[in-house]
């Protein structure tokens, strides 16, 4: 290996190591920074793999090198869920594919049949798919500017590299190594890891940026006058039109409702439409924004008696629901309370009979 691949690959594994140890450290309060730290700490694992020399080491040494670098499609996986699903949480198939890879790796070290190759190759593709579909599934809904970007970035680039460089190793064994490609292959690395650091550092400014917006009012209602009217500018137009579409013409109760469809109907672009949602209101996600609405019409709705006798269903898909089991889940998550329980909670005290909830089942 050569000095320059030794410097690359040397500062980029410090970086990693740097950025795995600040977010170990905020994962008390961030956590989607403990699955960051182990993102950061695989691809520094794999990086130290891959370098050319590595497999003449001890065997004592390269395992643990070996089991780290081995999770990292899993890690990969899982942290662009917390990354870029709101209300992200871990499941039992998280742990239990990064632990399958590292058993797998902890294997590839000695004799092992053919099929060892052929399992850890394919739970690595698997796992780093999953990963880009997190990262490229929710973009449409997503309403933080620099998140979006981001998504294209993880899902397009990272994703591309690691399949090649899969494929590379299976259709030309040990040719990563050569010494022209290693030293590319270690500055591509770097460049790499650079542009993330620079991209990570700018979409945390800017979700910082939206949440000081709705910190410096945290009881003020979406579209409390005293929060709109103030503000001189453009936005203050369009917002008073968005208040009255949502709340006068109740345009969430529109099923197929999107950003692309909504922003039409204010006659503004959709990037103005992102950013009036997410810098003015708050709002991260544009699902969880409107299902606000609409919950709150259905709570409405299962409070007033003369209503008693409505089954659940049609309140859900007459609010804006395509169906009664994503709304009984939001319903719920919302209130704690499914939503017969909720009906008969606010009509007990007046003696309201219930109405047929057989579709809640």
């Amino acid at each position: 290996m050569s000095t320059l691949e030794a410097a690359l690959r040397g500062g980029a594994v410090v970086i990693l190591l740097l950025r795995a140890a600040v977010a170990a450290r905020n994962t008390r309060r961030d956590p989607v920074s403990r699955y960051a730290a182990l993102l950061n700490a695989s691809i520094a694992a794999f990086i130290v793999e891959s370098a050319p020399g590595f497999g003449a080491l001890d065997l004592s040494l390269r395992i643990p090198v070996a089991m780290v670098s081995a999770g990292l499609p899993a890690a990969f996986w899982i942290a662009m869920g917390a990354m870029f699903t709101d209300e992200f949480r871990p499941r039992w198939s998280h742990a239990l594919g990064w632990l399958a890879l590292v058993a797998l790796a902890v294997m590839d070290q000695f004799r092992h049949p053919m099929s060892v190759d052929v399992a850890r190759t394919g739970l690595s593709v698997a796992f780093l798919l999953f990963g880009a579909w997190h990262a490229w599934s929710g973009r449409g809904i997503d309403l933080v500017e620099g998140r979006r970007r981001l998504r294209v970035w993880y899902a397009a680039i990272t994703v591309l590299y690691a399949l090649v460089a899969i494929a590379a190793d299976w259709l030309w064994p040990g040719g990563l190594s050569a010494s022209s490609v290693s030293l590319a292959n270690a500055a591509a690395l770097t460049a790499l890891i650079f542009l993330f650091a620079v991209q990570a550092s700018i979409i945390t400014a800017e979700t910082q940026l939206a949440s000081a917006a709705v910190q410096a009012r945290p009881s003020a209602p979406a579209f409390d006058p005293q929060v709109v009217a103030p503000a001189a500018g453009p936005d203050s137009a369009q917002l008073l039109a968005l208040q009255h579409l949502l709340e006068h013409d109740k345009v969430f109760r529109e099923p197929d409702l999107s950003t692309a469809s909504l922003s039409q109907k204010l006659g503004i672009p959709e990037y103005r439409l992102r950013h009036l949602i997410n810098r003015r209101l708050g709002h991260r996600n544009f699902n969880a924004f409107v299902n606000g609405y609409r919950l709150a019409d259905a709570e409405a709705a299962l409070s007033d008696p003369a209503q008693a006798s409505v089954p659940i269903l049609t309140i859900a898909l007459d609010a804006g629901f395509g169906s009664v089991g994503p709304f009984n889940r939001a319903f719920k998550a919302q209130t704690g309370l499914t939503p017969s329980e909720y009906r008969r909670a606010r009509l007990s005290g007046a003696g309201a009979a219930v109405g047929p909830d057989t579709a809640e089942a």
